[in-house]
């Protein structure tokens, strides 16, 4: 199986998450204020996040999406042609970087309605934290 190239260098992406997680405002405040980190640092640590968890679990049957930054497909299993893929997971910036860096858990994001997740094979609470 193919592995995508990387488009975010490694020490970039994760200076990104770094400086991600030292500025975040916790999850459960993220609506009310306005965020302490630059645009393009979420997005790099949101892109870098998502290439990571594809080379964990390479595959095409899950689609993670988290807009408007990035979408990747990872997890072996069936793979989709067309159309919208059976197994979907969306989550807006803040939950997927908090579940990255385990300051949120799958379940709880999940439980508290964070996280869209459809299709048997849409769960990633063996790969996160990274």
């Amino acid at each position: 199986m193919a592995i995508a190239r990387r488009r975010i260098d490694p020490a970039d992406g994760l200076a990104a998450l770094n400086e991600w997680a030292a500025g975040a405002i916790p999850p459960s405040d993220a609506a009310l204020a306005a965020p302490a980190v630059p645009r393009p640092v979420i997005a790099t640590a949101v892109r870098y996040s998502l290439e990571e968890v594809t080379a964990r679990a390479p595959g095409n049957s899950v689609e993670v999406r988290v807009p408007p930054f990035g979408v990747t497909q990872c997890v072996e299993g069936p793979r989709h042609t067309r159309g919208t893929p059976p197994n979907v997971i969306e989550c807006d910036a803040a939950t997927w970087l908090a579940m990255v860096t385990g300051r949120l858990s799958w379940a709880d994001a999940v439980s508290a309605g964070r996280v869209a997740a459809s299709g048997l094979r849409a769960d990633l609470s063996a790969l996160l934290p990274l």
